[in-house]
């Protein structure tokens, strides 16, 4: 059962800007990953489903941060369907993330006040997603669909809607001034940020450093662009 009200999930979402996104076999692993998002204020996180099992281990992750970090927000990514969605829904999740929308994924969240957060490549996508209640959607994969300008476009006739693009993040000041800038709600980063090397070598205090820099450089970004939070 999830921990957190919908509103609450959206609203920190937009809050710090940021949700990495990752996944791992290892739960000690996992856990370590989620210590280090968390200790540079990214504190909602995206676990995604893939790979045999990976339920067992977002159910065994959530136990233990409920417990370790109770301010964490945990959600899970890559569902696609329905009875996916109601598996981590059991599981804890407290969001669930769909690199596609899924009419009964969004009916089984909905259900339950669960966020849902559905990948999106076009208007009518987008459109369509808000009507079964999405209030902020993913574009997937973010720079194949358009990037920054597919955003700007899109906010221009709906300036009501709250985009998070993920895939063709980078961490740098660069690409991230060009999607705030460009009205990005908040965006979701992956490999960029959670690095496979890092990982690998068990440097979680540079994860949590490189975290916090992304972190404060969003709310550079934002101050600059003059950012206000939806209401």
């Amino acid at each position: 059962m999830a921990r957190f009200r919908r509103l609450d999930v959206y609203r920190r979402m937009i809050d710090i800007g940021i949700v990495p996104v990752f996944y791992h076999d290892d739960v000690d692993t996992a856990k370590k990953i989620v210590r280090a998002c968390a200790a540079g204020g990214a504190t909602v996180i995206e676990f995604t489903n893939r790979g045999d099992g990976a339920h067992l281990a977002f159910g065994e992750l959530v136990r233990a941060m409920q417990k370790e970090l109770p301010d964490v927000v945990l959600g899970i990514g890559s569902v696609i369907d329905g009875p996916t969605c109601a598996l981590y829904i059991a599981a804890g999740a407290n969001f669930i993330v769909g690199p596609m929308l899924s009419r009964e994924a969004a009916a089984a969240a909905n259900r339950r006040k669960i966020a849902y957060i559905p990948g999106c490549g076009s208007v009518t996508e987008i459109s369509e997603a808000e009507a079964l209640g999405a209030e902020i959607v993913k574009i997937f994969p973010g720079g194949q669909v358009g990037g920054p300008a597919f955003v700007k476009a899109v906010l221009g006739p709906c300036p009501w809607t709250s985009i998070m693009p993920t895939g063709g993040v980078e961490p740098t000041e660069e690409n991230l001034s060009a999607w705030f800038n460009a009205g990005a709600a908040c965006i979701g980063i992956g490999s960029q940020l959670i690095r496979k090397e890092l990982v690998q070598a068990g440097d979680f205090e540079t994860l949590a450093r490189e975290t916090a820099k992304v972190v404060q450089l969003v709310k550079k970004i934002r101050a600059g662009a003059g950012f206000a939070l939806k209401k």
